[in-house]
């Protein structure tokens, strides 16, 4: 998409991509990335930036997790762990989409990716950075394991593609459409296939033997769940009332998954921060929060103990019947 089109007040958004030989090549410090710590979407982002060691290439800004005022985010260096606009020292993120086109007319959202030669914005779409993003400065990285490491791996890229769809449809924007809507009908419409794929899920991980969703290659499928599912019990239980069961209680398998990889895999952990995913949705949604009261828990965040050896591991599930019936049809 060009400035052309942009300049008429784009709501579709950029969808361009950092490669060799196009219009955003690979350079160091040439592009920033815009992010909230919070958000499921551009987690996926910043898990490909610290597992391929990104962290000195691709420079981050990190927006506040509340309060979010009628502009969207906000810049506010004085909460842990956020930090400034280190590019232009906005004071909210719809002053970045405005930069590039004055008459935006889409959502102000993060993730966001900025190249600072063309002064313009390159993508906002997580799904498609998440795509490009994992090769697109491999020119630029030292390091030969961490350059060639591939979530997109030739010989399980048919049972990805099988997967992503009711995977990122069912479970990773399965959450939003139980936790947003406004009645009984459409909260019980929208969480019980939410169960039914969780039960998918636990029993495809148990068959694969771990330690990844498709064995021993941490591929996209764990990019796309790990935001979701670190979020499940910490957050959407109680927030999106998606408490027909709880990872750390009813998905052993799917629980020692999300073990291993806080608690052993590089980027996992140190791309995670707690207090900015609670006090996001607790502190941002007044119609279904109101008094923004944070739970405690639960506690730990995320359980220790991981069990390496998956034959031990039995699978779990919810056996609601509903969610039964949902998952005869899956």
């Amino acid at each position: 998409m060009t400035n052309e089109i942009h300049k008429y007040g784009t709501d579709d958004g950029w969808h361009g991509a950092v490669k060799e030989g196009g219009e955003f090549p690979p350079e160091k410090n040439r592009y920033h990335l815009y992010i909230g710590l919070f958000c499921p979407f551009a987690h996926r982002a910043n898990l490909v930036r610290h597992i391929k060691h990104l962290t000195s290439i691709l420079p981050v800004s990190i927006v506040c997790p509340y309060p979010k005022g009628e502009p969207g985010w906000r810049f506010d260096e004085t909460y842990p762990n956020a930090t400034p606009d280190h590019l232009f020292n906005s004071r909210f993120m719809h002053q970045l989409y405005f930069r590039d086109d004055p008459a935006y007319k889409g959502k102000y959202s993060v993730p966001l990716l900025w190249d600072k030669k063309t002064n313009r914005i390159v993508n906002n779409e997580s799904a498609e950075i998440l795509k490009w993003l994992p090769h697109a400065f491999d020119s630029l990285i030292e390091e030969e394991k961490i350059k060639h490491f591939d979530f997109y791996p030739e010989d399980l890229r048919t049972k990805i593609d099988e997967i992503t769809p009711w995977l990122t449809s069912l479970i990773c924007s399965g959450v939003y459409k139980a936790g947003f809507v406004a009645t009984q009908e459409a909260y019980e419409k929208n969480v019980v296939p939410l169960f039914a794929a969780l039960n998918k899920l636990e029993e495809l991980l148990h068959k694969n033997g771990g330690p990844y969703m498709l064995g021993d290659k941490l591929t996209e499928l764990d990019l796309l769940a790990y935001p979701t599912i670190v979020r499940f019990d910490t957050v959407y239980v109680q927030h999106f009332k998606t408490n027909l069961g709880m990872i750390r209680h009813d998905y052993p398998v799917l629980n020692n998954w999300l073990k291993n990889l806080y608690w052993n895999v590089e980027g996992f952990r140190d791309s995670t921060d707690f207090l900015h995913i609670k006090e996001n949705y607790t502190k941002s949604h007044s119609d279904i929060n109101p008094h923004a009261i944070t739970p405690l828990g639960p506690y730990p965040d995320v359980e220790e103990g991981y069990e390496s050896d998956w034959s031990k591991l039995k699978p779990g599930k919810v056996a609601h019947p509903r969610v039964l019936e949902a998952m005869s049809n899956l």
